[in-house]
């Protein structure tokens, strides 16, 4: 079920992610097919939403190693 609180445009997601600009986010949206990145995208009319708790979790499954669990 999606959070509207959750949802943002691409400018408020690069304001929020200093790590990420808008033309990487704007790449990433464009190869969503290919690297997964669909999932957290919502388009209504021609604005894309970008789901702000499925993009976690699909930065979180771009690790290149598995988290370390706590033990």
């Amino acid at each position: 079920m999606v959070n509207y609180e959750e949802l943002r445009t691409v400018k408020q997601l690069a304001a929020e992610a200093p790590f990420v600009t808008e033309a990487k986010l704007r790449w990433w949206i464009f190869h969503a097919d290919t690297n997964g990145l669909n999932a957290a995208l919502i388009k209504i009319g021609g604005r894309v939403y970008i789901d702000r708790a499925e993009f976690n979790k699909w930065l979180e499954a771009q690790r290149l190693a598995p988290k370390a669990s706590a033990a």
